[in-house]
């Protein structure tokens, strides 16, 4: 029997040795490699070439959505699986776009995660738990082009951050000067979330706080420092580097 070969990229090794434990439950499947940022992901599928990688969407290095894109444009890549605790439709979209042949939440259920690893190896595409066509996977995508096809995922340079697109839409409106609750009503999303998301970016840019967060993306150039950004620079007291 040829057994189908996983490889698992995550930036947290206990979440991944917990997936390395759901998946060598299955007899059908062998956890041929792990990985725990972009770049090492991307040597190790080349090397290893394995059937399928699970992917997290936002990894140090290079994040998931860049990986994605090399394999894709492998002869023969592997299959991609992407997983994210933020599910949302704007990060399945980008990640079928870029490749992707499913999109899972982390909370899925673990056998419904071994059954979307079988269902992509046998060419089939899965969207948290639905199984789709590929000419219902193009629909789909098409269906949500004028919403999330025009922005930007990908910001420069130093997208090396990894920061995904509701991040970096969140910190958008941080530069402005946007308080938490406000974002949450623009965005249609739970004040909590915007909180964590807050969180997660200020931990993927090595800075402490929202003051830091500011002047980081101004450095680099990520927003136009136009009169309203200007105004919370100022506020700041402080001048860029």
């Amino acid at each position: 029997m040829t057994l189908l070969k996983l490889l698992i990229v995550d930036d947290h090794p206990v979440f991944r040795q917990g997936l390395r434990d759901v998946f060598e439950t299955d007899p059908q499947i062998l956890v041929v490699g792990e990985a725990a940022d972009g770049e090492t992901a991307l040597e190790q599928a080349q090397e290893i070439q394995p059937d399928v990688v699970l992917m997290d969407i936002n990894l140090p290095t290079t994040s998931g959505l860049q990986v994605t894109r090399a394999l894709a444009a492998l002869d023969q890549g592997p299959k991609v699986v992407m997983i994210t605790a933020y599910d949302e439709p704007e990060y399945v979209f980008h990640s079928l776009r870029a490749g992707a042949s499913a999109f899972c939440s982390k909370d899925m259920p673990p056998d419904s995660m071994i059954r979307t690893v079988h269902n992509v190896s046998m060419g089939k595409y899965v969207i948290n738990d639905q199984i789709m066509s590929e000419v219902e996977v193009d629909n789909w995508l098409q269906q949500r082009m004028d919403r999330f096809g025009k922005r930007p995922f990908e910001h420069g340079p130093e997208s090396r951050t990894s920061l995904s697109p509701r991040e970096m839409e969140i910190l958008e409106l941080v530069c402005q000067g946007t308080p938490n609750k406000e974002i949450a009503q623009r965005l249609g999303i739970s004040y909590q979330t915007v909180k964590n998301h807050v969180t997660s970016l200020l931990h993927k840019l090595g800075v402490s706080d929202r003051t830091q967060a500011v002047l980081y993306a101004f450095k680099h150039g990520w927003f136009p420092l136009e009169s309203s950004t200007q105004t919370v620079a100022k506020d700041l007291d402080t001048s860029l580097p």
